[in-house]
């Protein structure tokens, strides 16, 4: 029982940790998300709160955690030390669970457990964003760092001639291979667009070979796991899907085309989703929320000389889904104007964010 014995002593009474909008209570727990969102300084704060002999933390990450040897004796050990809590970080559910009080689970695989909660953990939104920067002091600040460099907890603590490559780092995270790394700048460099799975299959197998069925199921992977968003369209699920990526930083950094306005987009589609909002995309609408009947366009540097092109693209709209809120998110100005008689908010991105 060596390795478990080694692993035992782990503890995490001293953890510094900010607050985020998710936490864990006392119960079992899958949690799901993208590399670096966070999920293991969740897991850190929750055990802070309990005596170090009552749980075991183990993550099969750790090349020293030999698995088999701790498949082998887990359920005794933990039941020699009375263990409440048992944590597996890294878990690919190839072994049955040993009975424990709780069970944190994270993991790649987005598996439905019998009697286990789910969290779905992203980067951070902009308000937890702020509470975490403390190198700032206004929201303008905040808010031009947290565009450049992106939602990740970590990477607010690195050097800025360090980001870039961090970043690139955090892709690798993910990916088990090279041709998901292929796969998941593909979808990187496609943030913001719309286009369906065989457009970008079609796109790849240009310079990479593999199967058609290989590529969607990787799709299909980071799609789980948050590490790639497919918006759809409303009330058309077989339209091509308009893709986002769990931080909107990256469209920058793997490129050097710059595009800041899908950045702008993928940067408002992660906040909504941060407010539990069901977010869909209409023709020449960005973001359509059905239940709020709610339009959102994203316009970072909007004009009153667009105005017309804008109104006449929104009538329709307006009458055919009962709109009743029009919002136009920017980097710079604020006026509130009307559309057929419908209220049209244009917003800067922090007023907006911290009120949503």
């Amino acid at each position: 029982m060596n390795i478990l014995e080694q692993i035992y002593e782990i503890n995490f009474e001293k953890i510094n940790f900010l607050e985020r909008k998710h936490s864990l209570k006392n119960e079992n727990t899958i949690i799901i998300g993208p590399p670096k969102c966070g999920k293991s300084y969740l897991i850190y704060d929750f055990l802070s709160k309990f005596d170090s002999s009552k749980y075991i933390y183990i993550d099969f990450d750790d090349y020293r955690n030999i698995q088999i040897d701790i498949i082998k004796n887990l359920e005794e050990f933990i039941s020699l030390h009375s263990i409440e809590i048992l944590v597996l970080e890294n878990f690919k559910f190839d072994f049955d669970l040993p009975k424990v009080t709780t069970t944190i689970i994270t993991s790649k695989i987005d598996k439905d457990f019998e009697e286990f909660h789910k969290i779905y953990l992203n980067g951070l939104d902009f308000e937890e964003f702020i509470l975490f920067d403390n190198k700032h002091q206004n929201t303008i600040n905040s808010f031009n760092s947290f565009l450049k460099f992106g939602n990740l907890p970590e990477i607010i603590e690195f050097s800025e001639i360090k980001k870039s490559k961090r970043n690139n780092e955090i892709c690798k995270l993910y990916c088990e291979n090279s041709t998901q790394l292929d796969i998941l700048y593909l979808l990187i460099k496609s943030a913001g667009e719309n286009k369906s799975i065989f457009q970008l299959y079609n796109q790849l197998k240009k310079t990479t070979k593999i199967s058609k069925d290989k590529f969607y199921e990787i799709c299909e992977k980071f799609d789980y796991n948050n590490v790639v968003y497919f918006c759809e369209k409303y009330n058309q699920p077989k339209a091509a899907k308009k893709i986002f990526v769990f931080d909107h930083s990256m469209i920058d950094f793997i490129s050097y085309n710059k595009n800041f306005t899908n950045l702008f987009k993928n940067m408002l589609y992660l906040e909504l989703l941060s407010k539990n909002h069901k977010v869909y995309y209409l023709d020449n609408i960005d973001f359509f929320l059905p239940l709020e009947k709610i339009i959102i366009l994203a316009i970072p540097f909007y004009n009153d000389m667009i105005l017309d092109n804008i109104t006449k693209k929104l009538i329709p709209i307006i009458d055919k889904y009962d709109i009743n809120e029009i919002s136009i998110i920017t980097v710079s100005g604020e006026k509130v104007l009307y559309i057929d008689e419908i209220e049209v908010q244009i917003m800067q991105f922090p007023s907006w964010a911290l009120t949503l």
